[in-house]
């Protein structure tokens, strides 16, 4: 609910993934990703961030490999709301989407995401 340091859905490791149902079906356009910024860090550092992750778009929640949708890199150096298009040509519509999470910054423990937003048109 809000963006102090802490507040997060923090996973063991640092792989992890995230399957959200939207309220309808959308053609994807773009993701955003959240994280605190250093300045809020008590450490001074946000190696809990996410780093390398992609999304995908499934047909239901039992799929196993959805249609990938792109492959990114969260930035610690950026800002804390980052921006993220969809970058594999797509022309179908989901309401189920993944967040995959493959590394984060070198926190050795956990991972930490703040928010994860989905943009797009509805079908």
């Amino acid at each position: 609910p809000d963006m102090y340091p802490g507040n997060c859905w923090a996973f063991k490791g640092s792989q992890g993934y995230l399957v959200v149902r939207l309220s309808m079906k959308i053609y994807p356009t773009a993701f955003t990703v959240e994280h605190i910024p250093k300045t809020l860090s008590p450490t001074g550092n946000i190696t809990s961030a996410p780093r390398n992750f992609s999304v995908y778009g499934l047909d239901d929640e039992y799929q196993e490999e959805g249609k990938l949708l792109g492959e990114y890199v969260y930035d610690q150096e950026g800002e804390p709301l980052q921006m993220f298009p969809v970058m594999e040509e797509n022309e179908d519509a989901f309401q189920i989407v993944e967040l995959r999470i493959f590394s984060n910054w070198g926190h050795a423990e956990y991972t930490c995401l703040y928010r994860f937003r989905v943009h797009g048109k509805p079908a």
